[in-house]
């Protein structure tokens, strides 16, 4: 049992009860002091919170655990958090090779043009400068590109006449060669997967480390939202079943099957809903477009200094008649957007889907990153009944980038539009789509509350879009829990569900907005047991 704090249940009342009590791994009781104690009865065992603030455990509601779980183990980290320029990486990524043998490869990630000074891209030039005798590959952070030297493209056997997988492309220099650049993952795991150091990580070692990790910063269920990608096909569901079997995964897992591999999925069988408590196959996941900050998401409009609008991942009526046809199999969708053109097409589908006859209240469309979003949109989503998942962290580590060099000041105001979408009526999450920013709840939280940018800390992108932190903190908990079909069972603290709960050393209300990241997790409970404690 308990008290001695406060607690924020987080249900539709965003109550305040004085205790909760919890038995096996379930909530029994939350209310007052007196009630608590008796629907507990005999000699609870009081945990005292000492003023520490109790909530239910975060819900990320949009990473790629399982590929995230082995990238953490295999790649070098060169993202913004370490280096600022290009340069720096490169000089990295040599200190790599240096103690690495001849003909052993070098992954890295998170690397990223659009706030990392230096060239546009990473090709042939820059990374057989590094090592020729070493085949490198470099995701980009959003995770849409990525980058490969001479060496990698031998590895992988692939030839100068290659054609473009659909909805992707291999990058060409001015003569029509191959550059080493590689758009959208379909075209670079041609090159990735000859690596056969992929299939020496233990996925089910990673995923219950990476559980741990997220332990630490108050997660207690996630999501894998590209689930086939590690074995391209089903084999990504055995694989979170076997974590399962452990006994050790101290998150829970809702996976989103990609369409990529749909055929292996339907050959498969799988069902939507499939699975338990702790791991489950929650929706399916589609893609309309790629990442702004890497000029493939779909624009209505050019990108700065282009006549370039994106990339089309998937044209406007394939996407219609995949939604259709997996919303009338009865799975949840979870749409990729980043352009405002991509979720024109995302809404466009949703129109289809429901003039076929599907409950869209059934299907509970969400659009992953919703990035670049117009008043009208918001309506539609509004009348329409699609929710909105956001990537905060466009705002804050790409909010300068976007703004100067890549869509123009106008276009960046309309850029992970949190408060709008509230007046609104649209649900809406927050996220980080880990690896391509960190998993921090309440950075995360910082992030939408504050709206300040890395690039400039003194900016800040459209004041108005400020959210306050009680609505930050439903966002990665109770709607959370309910983008994930799983508002049932977590994301409150509410009698019958499980008893995973984060106990924080401050009331995030009452801190100073500049300083929720600076919060520390005290404890973190999974299953009604301590699987964190500081």
């Amino acid at each position: 049992m308990f008290r001695g704090g406060t607690i924020l249940a987080a249900d539709a009342a965003f109550s305040q009860p004085e205790a909760v009590a919890i038995r096996g791994d379930r909530i029994l009781a939350v209310g007052a002091l007196a009630q608590v104690l008796e629907a507990a009865g005999g000699s609870p065992q009081f945990i005292e919170l000492d003023g520490r603030t109790l909530m239910p455990g975060f819900v990320e509601p949009h990473t790629h655990a399982l590929s995230g779980a082995i990238l953490d183990k295999l790649c070098v980290y060169v993202g913004m958090a370490r280096f600022r320029t290009t340069e720096e990486v490169l000089a990295q990524l040599k200190l790599e090779a240096e103690k690495t043998a001849p003909g052993d490869w070098i992954l890295a990630r998170n690397w990223d043009p659009s706030i990392q000074t230096g060239p546009a891209a990473l090709t042939f030039e820059e990374l057989d400068a590094v090592s020729p005798d070493n085949p490198i590959v470099v995701l980009n952070a959003s995770l849409h590109l990525a980058y490969a030297n001479r060496a990698a493209f031998a590895a992988a056997g692939i030839p100068e006449d290659i054609e473009n997988p659909p909805g992707a492309e291999f990058g060409r220099d001015s003569d029509g060669r191959l550059n080493g650049v590689m758009k959208n993952n379909v075209a670079y795991l041609k090159v990735l997967t000859a690596y056969s150091g992929l299939r020496s990580v233990d996925p089910v070692d990673a995923l219950v480390s990476l559980a741990r990790k997220f332990n630490a910063l108050g997660i207690t269920t996630c999501s894998d939202l590209g689930l086939g990608g590690i074995t391209q096909g089903a084999g990504d569901w055995t694989i979170l079943k076997d974590v399962a079997a452990t006994g050790d995964l101290s998150v829970r897992v809702r996976g989103f099957p990609i369409y990529t591999v749909a055929d292996a999925w339907e050959a498969a069988g799988v069902r939507p809903l499939e699975g338990d408590s702790l791991v489950r196959l929650a929706g399916f996941k589609l893609i309309a477009d790629g990442s702004n900050q890497g000029f493939t998401g779909l624009q209505r409009e050019p990108y700065l200094g282009t006549d370039g609008r994106g990339l089309a991942y998937t044209s406007p009526e394939q996407l219609k008649l995949l939604a259709a046809a997996w919303a009338g199999r009865g799975w949840r969708l979870a749409l990729h957007a980043n352009g405002d053109a991509a979720i024109d097409n995302v809404l466009d589908a949703m129109d289809h889907v429901r003039d076929s006859g599907i409950d869209l209240a059934m299907v509970r469309p969400r659009i992953e990153h919703c990035s670049i979003l117009h008043d009208e949109q918001i309506a539609r989503m509004k009348d329409l009944g699609v929710s909105a998942s956001f990537l905060i962290g466009h705002v804050h580590y790409w909010g300068i980038a976007l703004r100067d060099r890549v869509l123009g000041p106008e276009r960046a105001e309309l850029l992970g539009r949190c408060a709008s979408v509230e007046r609104a009526g649209v649900g809406y999450t927050i996220h980080s789509d880990f690896t391509v920013s960190d998993p921090e709840p309440l950075n995360m939280m910082q992030m939408a509350v504050t709206r300040r940018t890395w690039e400039d800390p003194e900016f800040i992108l459209n004041p108005s879009e400020r959210i306050d932190v009680t609505s930050a903190i439903r966002a990665l908990t109770i709607e959370a829990a309910w983008q994930l079909g799983s508002e049932h069972e977590v994301g409150s603290l509410e009698s019958g569900k499980f008893a995973d709960l984060v106990i924080l050393e401050r009331d995030p209300r009452s801190v100073d907005p500049e300083a929720l990241r600076d919060i520390r997790v005290s404890e973190t409970w999974f299953n009604g047991e301590r699987v964190f404690e500081a």
